[in-house]
């Protein structure tokens, strides 16, 4: 049996192009209309020598549940977690200062999907998560993610203040997305160098120790009646702020 079914057109393609996993088949539902995205996913199963059986919706439908399919499901091995050696190598092959997501206890998959996404397009070297009490990298968070996890090196970590403070050692400004009185405002701080952005969970924001971890807190102006917002969107604003200071004045290396 395999140990994970993906699911959904976006997820399976790019799966199969990240290559790594071990993939055992694909599934195509019958009498789907022809688009471009299914000749992509059949080429890129041929190139792979990826057996292909078409199968009926509704057999798709009690296999997966009550998901968006798409139509096509991918039998393949666990979500492969990166250790923190991957994440350096992967900063040491693009030249640049280190610039790493932590996320502390995150629980909603959705969440967890959009803002592994947002990492990878904003050019994130890696993702830390806990082990524990915490959203995993789940088929449904592959689908929320648009399949960006599988390029995306997430690490699974028992201790998250233990993991900050290696990180600190070797450099890194550990910077916390918080509202606190202490906070500065996100566009005020200094966002350069080497970095590692810390989100808090939806609803509890910074564990205490994580939040006395960081080296400083940066915070997003909220102007209407509202004092927060959904942890994907905030975490999108700050990625994309660290990505503008670097491209504005990239930080000497070293």
């Amino acid at each position: 049996m395999p140990a994970e079914v993906l699911y959904g057109r976006r997820p399976i393609i790019e799966s199969l192009r990240a290559g790594r996993r071990r993939h055992t088949r694909l599934l195509l539902a019958e009498g789907m209309k022809k688009l471009e995205l299914l000749d992509e996913i059949q080429a890129l199963a041929k190139s792979l020598d990826l057996p292909v059986r078409l199968v009926g919706r509704q057999a798709l439908d009690e296999q997966l549940g009550d998901v968006n399919h798409q139509g096509v499901a991918l039998e393949t091995s666990a979500y492969p977690y990166a250790e923190i050696e991957d994440i350096t190598a992967r900063t040491l092959l693009r030249q640049e200062p280190p610039f790493i997501l932590i996320l502390d206890h995150l629980q909603d998959p959705q969440n967890l999907g959009s803002i592994l996404r947002t990492a990878e397009a904003a050019g994130v070297h890696g993702v830390i998560i806990p082990e524990r009490r915490a959203a995993e990298v789940t088929p449904s968070v592959v689908r929320a993610s648009a399949g960006a996890s599988e390029f995306l090196p997430v690490v699974r970590v028992v201790n998250l203040v233990n993991t900050m403070n290696l990180f600190k050692e070797e450099g890194l400004w550990m910077t916390g997305l918080d509202a606190g009185p202490s906070s500065v405002l996100y566009t005020e701080a200094d966002l350069k160098g080497p970095i590692g952005l810390v989100i808090g969970s939806e609803g509890e924001g910074l564990g205490r120790l994580v939040g006395e971890t960081c080296d400083f807190h940066i915070r997003l102006p909220m102007l209407g009646k509202i004092d927060s917002l959904n942890a994907g969107v905030a975490a999108a604003v700050a990625l994309y702020e660290v990505r503008r200071r670097r491209l504005q004045e990239p930080a000497k290396k070293g």
